[in-house]
């Protein structure tokens, strides 16, 4: 149970309503974040905003599974419940493949991935866990594997972005939706 009761969705501002309601007819359910941060309109927003422009960036070399898998890593090593659940959910979505939220989750270096992939986690790591040993030397693997350094800086934004998510969602006991469980893990039955 969460510790903040989340509002009621009909109390909330039109556009944070509108951005509700929208999610919830792609989505088919409500994620608990929506709801939860929406007790905060001016936070919401902020997010949001943020969120949004780090995760649905078309610039750069960072496909959509590699953000959610930056997220999935970096949230286990913060033990973020609702984060590895949900983006691990998408990730399996993005990259096609069942099993991969639980290894990146896990450990990265095991798990079906690129080279690419595992260099970019390594970094992602790093800065989730030890940013004040950052140096030069941290660049080069990056480099080597085609990352600009604008997609660098996309890495360790999107890592200390959800080291907040991870924090809020933490502290405040927000647990994920059951529906994220299966998500990506069992294919979708077709209508006829």
């Amino acid at each position: 149970m969460n510790r903040y009761p989340a509002p009621d969705i009909n109390d909330l501002p039109e556009d944070i309503k509108a951005k509700v309601l929208e999610v919830q007819a792609k989505a088919g359910f409500v994620p608990n974040v929506f709801l939860a941060f929406a007790r905060r309109p001016a936070e919401w927003r902020a997010f949001f905003a943020y969120h949004d422009a780090l995760m649905l960036k078309e610039e750069g070399s960072l496909t959509k599974g590699d953000r959610e898998m930056i997220v999935t890593a970096t949230s286990a090593a913060n033990h973020c419940l609702y984060c590895v659940v949900a983006h691990g959910a998408i990730l399996r979505i993005h990259e096609k493949k069942p099993m991969v939220a639980d290894q990146v989750a896990v450990n990265h270096h095991k798990a079906d991935i690129t080279p690419r992939q595992k260099a970019m986690l390594d970094f992602a790591l790093k800065v989730c866990l030890a940013s004040h040993e950052i140096n030069e030397d941290d660049f080069a693997p990056l480099h080597a594997h085609g990352f600009s350094d604008e997609d660098i800086w996309d890495i360790a934004a999107i890592t200390a972005f959800f080291g907040l998510s991870n924090r809020m969602a933490s502290f405040s006991n927000m647990l994920p939706n059951p529906e994220f469980y299966l998500m990506g893990r069992v294919p979708k039955v077709k209508a006829s």
